[in-house]
């Protein structure tokens, strides 16, 4: 996809395209910034190797051999795919100062990332199962 070319990178949709792309769930979470509830999201409690992509785009954001149970309720992982995979933003809502997570491609928002995870990173990346597809090894050359 050339990125340059009008109204071809993702973040060049308009409002009326995002919602007819996405679900009404995927919309609140990815354009609005919004958060599924604890234990709900189809990868919370997901096992299977593979790569975790952006819903809204297809960018690869997480590998399952970073991801682990974190007890919160949503997908948690310890790093993304790359450093350039995700960026991170200063969230001051809701009473509190948190670290919100969004796509790099597409600037979807993900979820936020939290300094109390586990080896070898010590960061807790909680990312809402709304946000994102899931790829077996199988389909991703892996297997």
């Amino acid at each position: 996809m050339d990125k340059t070319a009008p109204n071809t990178h993702p973040t060049a949709r308009s409002d009326a395209q995002w919602r007819e792309q996405l679900t009404p769930e995927q919309y609140a979470v990815c354009r609005c910034a919004g958060t599924e509830r604890a234990f709900t999201g189809k990868y919370w409690d997901h096992k299977a190797d593979g790569v975790y992509t952006c819903v809204a785009c297809g960018t690869p954001l997480f590998l399952s051999e970073a991801k682990y149970d974190s007890g919160s309720g949503w997908p948690s992982y310890f790093e993304p795919v790359s450093p350039s995979a995700v960026t991170e933003h200063v969230d001051d809502g809701h009473g509190m100062r948190r670290v919100e997570v969004r796509c790099a491609s597409c600037e979807s928002h993900l979820g936020h990332v939290f300094p109390d995870g586990p080896p070898p990173t010590g960061l807790r990346y909680c990312i809402n199962s709304a946000a994102l597809d899931f790829h077996p090894v199988s389909e991703v050359g892996g297997g």
